[in-house]
């Protein structure tokens, strides 16, 4: 299983990736947009062209980011997210289930349109998870 942190940047992803491409000498990987995705329906014609999901790398130092949802301001409190992924499909589903005792779940682990399986929720303690399963 592998752990990474999820950031949100609230429009402000591209331009984030590229400061830390910079002072890291890393590499953005995989950038995806909303426009072309299931997703481009959730959001504005001016949202479109932000980052839907990235990811960078720097050596050993690596985490995914997004510009996250149209018109949520960075406030501190949902701008990270810890993102668990396995290929193991069971183990996968007791982490999700065990996770969500007492969280709120913003999406159920469900078929992804990448692949694998998908779920998001927030536990009980406040803390954001992102559950990958098959990729």
């Amino acid at each position: 299983m592998e752990l990474e942190p999820y950031l949100f940047f609230h429009g402000k992803c591209e331009e984030a990736l590229n400061f830390y491409a910079q002072c890291f000498n890393g590499t953005i990987e995989g950038l995806s947009r909303f426009a072309g995705s299931p997703m481009e329906a959730n959001v504005g014609p001016e949202y479109r062209d932000k980052v839907m999901h990235a990811s960078f790398v720097a050596g050993a130092l690596k985490f995914m980011a997004s510009d996250g949802n149209p018109g949520a301001p960075p406030d501190g409190e949902d701008d990270i997210a810890l993102s668990v992924a396995t290929k193991d499909a069971a183990e996968g589903e007791r982490v999700f289930n065990a996770l969500c005792e007492g969280a709120t779940i913003t999406q159920p682990l469900s078929e992804a349109f990448w692949g694998g399986k998908f779920g998001m929720l927030t536990d009980r303690f406040g803390v954001q998870w992102m559950v990958t399963i098959g990729t």
